[in-house]
């Protein structure tokens, strides 16, 4: 069965976890201990109903404040398919933990609480959303049991979101709409009864009809090598493979190679994967490839296609970023980027822009970046970087910042 990996966002009090325990209870993939538990919890809280948000905030502080603070991974599964739900926190201050739990999604489920309507945070949520390109949005208009399951606020809600999804960059992204209350299970794994005018899909339906291609396996062809094995034994003695994982395309043996940034170049003699060889890997697979000729590779080498001529290897270029750190990026500054395996010094050259997300406009002439701000910058390294556009490779495309003295990540970035 294939894995659909989902991020959920949304403002404080949205009910993303309620919405996330609700699959969780309709699929059946809670144990009877844990159903008890929350009966027990939720008799204690005095409340007549279940509060399935307690299945995904963990943490203590989570459920004594009743947000979600960091990000949690949820596993669930129907007979067609797998799920990973990557539950991100709503406060602004954890932007950084929605970027990082969303950056493997496929599909991202934007809460809007139907009373509220669209607030600043649904602005940086999508802006998130295309920044990530993800290519499947579902906009959750939740809690519509509080507007009486009323057709017409539905409506009203989604007028106000098409200038700002208008604004936002979402190129080749399929983005739907849908009706749920959560806390009452309507149109989450079925249709609702409270809501006859909906003529759409439940929530569970279109995430089980959803069909996504593998961007990767189309990509070009990326393995970046994370340890060179020699084992040095009487058997193996002259034994030398190259271990990492395929980051996109295919590699087959046979195939011609260059490494980058050497530019030397060989043929693929053989692939291994535990103990059974292959004669081919695919985007996604850790593998172990030989060549048929020694030449000189280390870790954080990247193997390509030899006729892959415009194979990217670049010291100065330009990217987004969202900032993780407390303390303010400025041009100027150097860190240590790390791109996959490999580790190499960078520095700012410049600023270019910062992204006002309740807006959807650009400002130039910016002096920093702060917390949770998103920008465009240059960049310039001291070794060559191996990486494409992230909106074409996704795998090879994205990197982060750290900060050199205290090894804290301090940036998120993706390739222009």
């Amino acid at each position: 069965m294939d894995i659909l990996r989902i991020a959920t966002a949304g403002s404080v009090d949205d009910g993303k976890s309620t919405l996330i325990g609700r699959l969780l209870y309709e699929t059946q993939s809670i144990t009877k201990d844990k159903i008890e538990a929350l009966e027990s919890a939720s008799k204690r809280k005095g409340l007549d109903f279940l509060d399935l948000s307690l299945l995904t905030d963990g943490l203590i502080a989570e459920r004594e404040q009743g947000i979600t603070i960091d990000v949690a991974h949820i596993y669930f599964s129907t007979p067609n398919r797998k799920y990973i739900i990557a539950d991100t926190p709503g406060h602004v201050e954890y932007t950084r933990n929605m970027v990082t739990g969303a950056s493997t999604a496929n599909v991202s489920l934007i809460l809007i609480d139907a009373r509220q309507g669209v607030v600043e945070q649904t602005a940086r949520h999508l802006s998130i959303a295309s920044l990530l390109r993800i290519p499947k949005v579902v906009v959750c208009i939740n809690k519509m049991d509080l507007v009486q399951y009323s057709e017409a606020r539905f409506n009203e809600i989604i007028e106000s979101l098409k200038p700002l999804i208008s604004n936002t960059q979402f190129e080749g992204q399929e983005i739907s709409y849908l009706p749920i209350s959560s806390l009452f299970g309507q149109n989450i794994t079925k249709k609702s009864d409270q809501m006859n005018w909906y003529t759409g899909e439940s929530l569970l339906n279109e995430l089980e009809a959803y069909e996504f291609a593998n961007q990767l396996s189309q990509a070009e062809s990326r393995f970046q090598v994370q340890w060179v094995i020699r084992p040095k034994t009487e058997e193996f003695h002259d034994y030398r493979g190259y271990a990492g994982k395929i980051a996109s395309g295919t590699f087959k043996v046979g195939d011609k190679i260059r490494v980058l940034p050497t530019g030397q170049e060989s043929t693929i003699s053989s692939i291994e994967k535990f103990q059974d060889k292959l004669e081919k890997a695919d985007a996604g697979e850790s593998v172990v490839i030989s060549l048929a000729t020694d030449v000189d590779i280390s870790r954080g080498n990247t193997l390509v296609l030899a006729n892959d001529l415009d194979a990217p290897q670049m010291k100065e270029f330009s990217a987004k970023i969202c900032w993780l750190d407390q303390q303010a990026l400025v041009p100027g500054k150097t860190y240590l980027l790390q791109h996959g395996v490999h580790l190499g010094k960078a520095k700012i050259s410049q600023i270019e822009s910062r992204l006002d997300v309740i807006n959807q406009t650009v400002e130039t002439d910016i002096q920093s970046l702060k917390l949770n701000e998103i920008g465009s910058i240059s960049l310039r390294t001291a070794q060559p970087v191996m990486a494409d556009a992230y909106e074409k490779n996704p795998a090879n495309g994205s990197f982060i910042l750290i900060d050199e003295f205290s090894n804290s990540t301090v940036g998120v970035g993706f390739l222009n």
